[in-house]
């Protein structure tokens, strides 16, 4: 494909392979300039960097010593990366039995703790959190309705709901109150520092050992960091032999 020409900068072009090149790498950031707009904007980019190029050129910036003393540092940085990228592409990608042997040996790293979902009514008074839990309990107004009228806290809006939490997430005084309820109960009031809470407990959860496969991918990625790990440190160690290392 012709890679047409969309502007001269004195002895320079800007391409339109430049333009997209810079556009793909923008969008690698976050930034969709894939557009009318956006090419316009990189285009004039390109052509303000062009001229800069042409000035650098002519003043002779390139034999300035500042700037030979960064080139040197940039030089030294991708040589160091090159390096790495040497030393980490003869790892070998992760097998599954490599997977399922370290799941097997640091199950207790793929753990989920009890938890619960519950709902709650947070008022300022013993006597309101009292009378609420009367009326729940005489059907004549629902928790959630209840929570939507009187609950001073945004969850009031969700019928008083506030998701799944695991131990510890919580108050202690809510907390302990919360995980020694049994799924359907309504529970309080129960004081803690924000006021008085009526607790409705929507559903109770065992701590569980994450299954393999619910987790594979993450351990693929952990195993491979792990070998990318180890490949690098013998590498180091390796240098260390044929570099002798000395600390002051």
């Amino acid at each position: 494909m012709e890679n047409k020409i969309l502007a001269k900068v004195g002895t320079l072009t800007v391409t339109e392979a430049e333009v997209n090149q810079m556009i793909a790498s923008l969008m690698q950031r976050g930034q969709n300039l894939d557009n009318p707009q956006g090419k316009a904007m990189v285009l004039e980019q390109l052509i303000a960097n062009k001229l800069l190029l042409l000035d650098a050129q002519k003043n002779m910036y390139e034999y300035n010593a500042e700037f030979q003393a960064q080139l040197q540092r940039v030089k030294e940085d991708l040589l160091i990366n090159f390096a790495m990228g040497k030393t980490l592409e003869g790892v070998k990608p992760v097998t599954e039995e490599e997977i399922s042997t370290y799941y097997e040996e640091n199950k207790d790293r793929f753990t989920k703790g009890e938890s619960v979902n519950a709902s709650h009514i947070l008022v300022d008074s013993e006597e309101k959190a009292k009378e609420l839990l009367e009326q729940i309990q005489n059907g004549e107004i629902s928790f959630e309705d209840a929570a939507r009228a009187n609950s001073s806290c945004p969850s009031k809006d969700n019928g008083g709901n506030l998701g799944e939490f695991t131990r510890g997430q919580m108050v202690p005084e809510f907390d302990q109150a919360a995980f020694a309820m049994n799924a359907g109960e309504v529970s309080g009031p129960v004081k803690t520092q924000f006021g008085y809470h009526l607790i409705k407990l929507i559903e109770k959860n065992e701590a569980k050992v994450y299954a393999l496969d619910e987790i594979k991918e993450q351990i693929q990625d952990m195993v491979m960091k792990d070998k990318q790990q180890k490949a690098y440190q013998s590498k180091l160690n390796q240098l260390k032999i044929m570099y002798p290392v000395d600390k002051f």
